[in-house]
């Protein structure tokens, strides 16, 4: 008589805990889902917060820089939507050489929108500008794919496309992220890590007692003599957001010199890994330079043509680094850069040789 409760409240607790034991069987998915639904929500919210943010911000340089238009926020809304439709590939004779027209004519035709959108701007703030309309596109493409395949999923239900999409948000929004803060460094015109192949040259040749500047296609090219050796130094002109052409003037200076380079030694930003130091400084071999093939093209097929070595130096930062304003690890490790390229060039060429520096990077805040 005693144990008849305790047999009733076990009989309740068993057929309470197979209730729930057969609802998460058969729901456990559709809960599953409705979370990974309620993240992506709330980073889609963030990212269009980002993009509307980011649209504020340029409509407000272009107003300080003369723009009246009444429709600006719909000719802003086109021109963060601009795009570039790449060559054919499936010929690939030429195919470097139809990208490197695509992507001159892709700047020249930013730089006249913004121009015209910013009629008091000199080429330097429209460089800039250029700087932030590239950050804010990448932006607004983080935020129309992940809306594309949120909808997408939703509609379609298809449990694997959510799960993928909630995978990868943590490095979606990572991006978004460096993107966003890139707008501050960019609308203020300060050096941001990318430019420390920049920083280098320019300290190489802003130290030099002698030296021979010339401009062209938006690069500098400096002689300055060095332990009797003749160094030119290749970097993109600033203090605009600029990277210059440094595989055609490379290119030009090696056939100028009928292919009597020593060496040819390239310094650049690198993404790091997770859990690398930001600033550490290393050496290796090969056009160091990430631009989508034209410039590095240009570099590697006429080192090859004359067997000149082609060593590189690059400094690791993290990509919020890389597109942010500089950091002081990153600022301080040009000086390491500097010393690394002495012993370089003294260990590696004799008197009387020529030797190319290149400083690749964007040359935004960084003067000649």
């Amino acid at each position: 008589m005693n144990g008849a409760p305790s047999d009733q409240w076990s009989s309740v607790y068993y057929i309470i805990s197979t209730l729930i034991f057969l609802f998460l069987i058969l729901f456990n998915q559709r809960i599953q889902v409705f979370f990974w639904l309620q993240e992506i929500s709330k980073a889609l919210r963030r990212l269009e917060k980002m993009v509307g943010d980011s649209k504020a911000v340029l409509i407000r340089v272009f107003r300080e820089y003369g723009n009246a238009q009444q429709d600006l926020i719909n000719r802003l809304n086109e021109l963060l939507e601009f795009y570039v439709i790449s060559p054919v590939e499936r010929d690939p004779f030429g195919v470097i050489r139809r990208l490197e027209h695509l992507l001159r004519l892709q700047r020249d035709k930013l730089h006249e929108t913004i121009a015209r959108l910013a009629p008091k701007a000199d080429i330097v703030i429209v460089k800039n500008i250029s700087n932030m309309v590239e950050a804010s596109i990448a932006l607004n493409t983080l935020y129309r794919i992940t809306r594309h395949y949120s909808i997408l999923g939703r509609k379609t239900k298809n449990i694997y496309m959510i799960m993928q999409l909630e995978m990868l948000l943590p490095q979606i929004m990572k991006a978004a992220n460096a993107y966003y803060k890139a707008l501050k460094a960019f609308s203020h015109g300060k050096p941001i890590g990318d430019g420390i192949g920049a920083l280098v040259a320019g300290k190489l040749i802003l130290n030099a007692n002698e030296k021979k500047v010339e401009i062209v296609d938006d690069t500098v090219i400096a002689e300055i003599p060095f332990e009797g050796r003749r160094l030119l130094v290749v970097k993109a002109a600033g203090p605009g957001g600029e990277v210059g052409r440094p595989g055609k003037i490379i290119e030009r200076i090696v056939e100028g010199n009928r292919g009597k380079i020593a060496r040819i030694i390239m310094i650049d930003a690198a993404l790091k890994l997770e859990g690398e130091k930001s600033g550490e400084v290393i050496e290796g071999i090969g056009a160091a330079i990430g631009d989508p093939g034209p410039e590095k093209l240009k570099i590697e097929e006429v080192a090859t043509r004359y067997n000149i070595p082609i060593d590189s130096i690059i400094v690791k930062e993290s990509l919020e680094e890389a597109i942010t304003t500089m950091k002081k690890e990153i600022a301080e490790a040009a000086e390491n850069v500097i010393k690394r390229i002495r012993e370089i060039v003294l260990r590696g060429t004799k008197e009387g040789d020529t030797v190319i520096i290149a400083g690749i990077g964007n040359s935004m805040g960084i003067g000649q």
